[in-house]
């Protein structure tokens, strides 16, 4: 079934449950379990970025996949989307943002959701080492970041890559903000987060003495303050609503050139249904789909209990056919 019609299985009813169960129990490949190759990419800051690979011909079509916060090529959708390359004889790989591939990174920073030029830099990458034809995919965060590379590049962008998708993307980073420190979505994603993030950033400051307050960064209960503490200032934004508002990839759709289909249900509880932009805000090149099922990157098919592959058909077929 196209995403832009999905209605979920009866058995997973509700936004929560589309998006907890399908990332805990959803089947995410056919046949073997996913073999990545990993690379290290030298960063002009003397750091580095962690590649997993899935592939070998340089010919083929490649799919670059950018993750969500704190993910990796370990997370439900990285693995179908490489099933879906490697049953398509495409090529694919994740570069992972800084910190997110197991290892800590070397400078004093991380990623953020509108990194526009780390995004640029890890997709000059991924061309330099391929022949063939290359798109993109972002999810949640890596999807506005990449968004955000569309926007900025303008015309530039049909030189690295023909098509670009984002998922479940919050390119309102406010309204996503607030929507994910209220009520159930701080108690249980809220948490999730920090329970990763803040000995991320205690082992960031470990390496780099005064980088920020660790007093104030133990007292963060929510994203907001998270990043007024540790995001923002490391990135060079003035405080977390400065972060935001500049990082946001929903102001600026109209000035995106290629191809860019966006992607967000209506029921995500990140991702408030009231702040996607309606056609008259996306521009001619953005194609916007937004059912009203399917939760955070979620989108799970089938019978019990499921599968999180319609995602990837969808998206990839999409892709395909503009590319």
């Amino acid at each position: 079934m196209a995403v832009e019609r999905y209605r979920s299985p009866r058995w997973l009813p509700g936004g929560n449950a589309q998006t907890i169960w399908p990332a805990l129990f959803g089947r995410r490949h056919h046949g073997p379990a996913i073999s990545f190759r990993r690379e290290r990419w030298a960063t002009p800051d003397q750091d580095f970025v962690d590649a997993d690979w899935l592939g070998d011909d340089a010919n083929a079509p490649l799919l670059v996949m950018f993750h969500g916060l704190e993910g990796s090529t370990r997370s439900h959708y990285a693995q179908a989307f490489a099933d879906w390359a490697r049953r398509h004889g495409w090529r694919f790989v994740m570069p992972h943002f800084r910190g997110c591939s197991g290892e800590l990174n070397l400078a004093p920073r991380a990623y953020h959701s509108g990194d526009f030029e780390e995004i640029g830099w890890m997709l000059a990458q991924a061309k330099a080492r391929h022949a063939g034809p290359m798109t993109a995919v972002g999810v949640s965060l890596g999807g506005n970041a990449l968004l955000r590379w569309a926007e900025e590049a303008g015309e530039t962008a049909a030189a690295t890559a023909k098509v670009v998708a984002a998922i479940s993307s919050p390119i309102d980073l406010a309204a996503g903000g607030r929507a994910i420190g209220r009520g159930f979505n701080r108690l249980v994603y809220t948490r999730m987060f920090l329970r990763t993030m803040k000995p991320k950033a205690l082992a960031k400051l470990a390496q780099h003495p005064g980088l920020f307050s660790r007093e104030k960064l133990l007292a963060a209960r929510d994203l907001y303050e998270f990043d007024n503490v540790f995001t923002a200032p490391l990135h060079g934004f003035r405080d977390t609503d400065d972060y935001w508002a500049r990082g946001s990839a929903k102001p600026h759709l109209p000035r995106i050139r290629i191809p860019a289909l966006v992607l967000n249900a209506r029921n995500d509880p990140f991702v408030p249904g009231a702040s996607l932009p309606g056609a008259h805000e996306a521009g001619r090149h953005v194609t916007l789909w937004q059912p009203e099922h399917g939760g955070h990157v979620g989108f799970p098919g089938g019978r019990w209990p499921g599968h999180v592959m319609t995602l990837p058909e969808a998206v990839m077929g999409w892709i395909a056919r503009h590319l």
